[in-house]
């Protein structure tokens, strides 16, 4: 998609001129007090052609640094030198927002594993069909910002989904993230659904635990790199000389009880080093996590109540070096 000058941009009920900037919301239901609820959408129109390209954040109610981001990155944005169409999603998932927390406070949903959701199911199932139904198809490519959530950290990195490298990896590249996790092999998610709709697509993933301006700063440059890439602002693009491919697995708990971390996101480890074990309240370990083979820990629990199921470690398997 090009945007053309002469006419206007339209996402949902939203409709920008060129060299203009817009702002609304693109409404999903009614609560069960009478306020319409939807995605805050801001738009920054170029006055010149270029791609549209879609930043969001917020998916998790939880993850505040992607929200900032988006809407510093849409505030510094200048219509009148932009080629293309800037789309910030700032907060996705309100309901999630409005319960500080990872699921919705309305039907408690992850909608990060319901999409493409369902037009006539529960708030959460509308929420993810009217992304796929009306922002999908108005958008070429799709930035999805995440954080570790308040539940843990997590180290910077870019998630290129497997099966959809070639069409993923360059602007996943420009991202600028050492870490290239190439997985993504659940689904429900956003970027799949992009994907799946032809379009680039990418999770950024940094930081967590509590709001910080330095993710903030990360992920604002990761966005500002992909537009250099996209050629929707001046300046050369940024690539690292290597990167490194990883997969993830998921530790969970066997056992409930106090969680003591003992290797911290981005750390690097060898076989049989211990990440993290559970405790009970007498201090006995119950449980101890280990590195499956050589390394880097990705994700680590930041809360320490742990129930039997939950997940206390995400471990890096090394896959190799991309050179661009």
């Amino acid at each position: 998609m090009t945007v053309d000058t002469t006419t206007a941009y339209t996402i949902g009920p939203v409709t920008c001129a060129p060299g203009e900037r817009a702002e609304g919301l693109i409404p999903v239901g009614v609560s069960s007090y009478g306020v319409e609820l939807g995605m805050p959408v801001i738009v920054v129109n170029g006055a010149a052609p270029g791609p549209v390209l879609c930043v969001d954040g917020g998916v998790h109610g939880d993850e505040y640094d992607g929200m900032e981001a988006v809407r510093r990155v849409l505030a510094e944005t200048d219509p009148a030198t932009l080629r293309g169409t800037l789309v910030g999603i700032p907060c996705v998932n309100t309901p999630a927002f409005e319960a500080a927390a990872r699921t919705s406070g309305l039907d408690h949903a992850n909608l990060n594993r319901i999409f493409p959701g369902d037009a006539d199911g529960s708030f959460s199932l509308r929420l993810a069909a009217t992304f796929v139904e009306q922002v999908i198809p108005a958008v070429d490519a799709l930035v999805d910002l995440h954080t570790g959530g308040t539940f843990g950290e997590i180290a910077p990195l870019t998630i290129v989904q497997g099966g959809y490298e070639e069409l993923a990896t360059p602007i996943g590249l420009a991202a600028s993230h050492e870490l290239i996790w190439k997985g993504g092999s659940w689904g429900g998610t956003a970027r799949l659904s992009t994907l799946q709709a032809g379009k680039p697509a990418i999770t950024i993933e940094a930081g967590g635990g509590t709001y910080r301006e330095g993710t903030v700063d990360l992920h604002v440059g990761s966005v500002r790199n992909i537009m250099r890439r996209l050629e929707m602002i001046d300046g050369e693009v940024e690539l690292r000389d290597r990167y490194t491919e990883v997969t993830g697995t998921f530790a969970r708990s066997a056992a409930g009880g106090f969680f003591l971390g003992h290797a911290g996101p981005g750390d690097q480890c060898k076989a049989g080093d211990l990440l993290g074990s559970v405790v009970d309240h007498y201090g006995r370990t119950l449980e101890e996590v280990r590195a499956p083979e050589d390394g880097i820990v990705l994700w680590q629990r930041r809360i320490r109540t742990v129930r039997p199921g939950d997940e206390v470690v995400i471990f890096g398997a090394v896959r190799g070096e991309i050179r661009p």
